[in-house]
């Protein structure tokens, strides 16, 4: 079985995804968190994300794993845990920067279909099912107002201790989406066979039990066909 939710940043995914994958009980990857850690390894290289020969480069010698425990996924890069570092605004926007290079997109893709190959997974990211995963059983579009997307994040982010601008978020989150929609490889879009949820005005419970509702409907669909 492969799912795949897509959507823009702070949409909720990561949180669906992990109770979704509990719920069914298979994996969840996070391949939004791999790219995390090509903009954080290039942030402590201080390689400009922007320029495309120095990232590729630095993709030449770079080890990124998912390690899975009791504690939930944690990112391993280069032999050390990063996990508590990649969700801070500026490494997102690293991120995305980073993850327009097609050397950057072909080897984590690469990854994140072999893992797909292997077992049954909940696959998180913004071209997972336009790209990673297009013969994906169920795919799932996800969004919501940048403005609801900032407050989520400006909470999570105070909950880590980490006091932040609420309106900086909002505008650096428009930032993101603009380069995530625009950019000329893989851009982050609905699949044409996804179901679109905005979950602006829905809450956790809502939006898990719509897409679990989803996937048993159309499951009863293809067993009776």
């Amino acid at each position: 079985m492969q799912i795949a939710i897509d959507g823009p940043a702070g949409a909720g995914k990561s949180s669906i995804a992990k109770s979704l994958a509990k719920e069914l009980g298979i994996l969840y990857l996070d391949t939004g968190a791999m790219y995390r850690a090509v903009g954080y390894k290039a942030m402590k290289l201080g390689i400009d994300t922007l320029n495309e020969e120095k990232v590729s480069a630095m993709m030449d010698d770079i080890e990124i794993k998912v390690i899975y425990s009791e504690t939930g996924q944690h990112i391993i890069l280069d032999g050390t845990d990063i996990t508590e570092h990649i969700r801070e605004p500026e490494v997102s926007i690293n991120a995305s920067n980073a993850s327009k290079h097609r050397k950057v997109r072909d080897k984590l893709v690469a990854m994140q279909q072999e893992i797909a190959k292997e077992t049954d997974v909940v696959a998180e990211g913004r071209d997972i099912g336009t790209y990673v995963l297009p013969e994906a059983e169920y795919k799932f579009y996800i969004t919501a107002s940048a403005e609801e997307r900032a407050k989520r994040r400006h909470k999570e982010l105070c909950e880590k201790g980490k006091n932040t601008d609420i309106e900086k978020l909002a505008e650096e989150i428009k930032a993101r989406d603009y380069q995530d929609m625009n950019r000329e490889y893989a851009p982050l879009k609905a699949a044409e066979d996804s179901v679109l949820i905005d979950t602006t005005n829905l809450n956790f419970d809502e939006v898990l039990s719509l897409i679990l509702d989803t996937i048993k409907d159309k499951g009863k669909r293809n067993e009776s066909n």
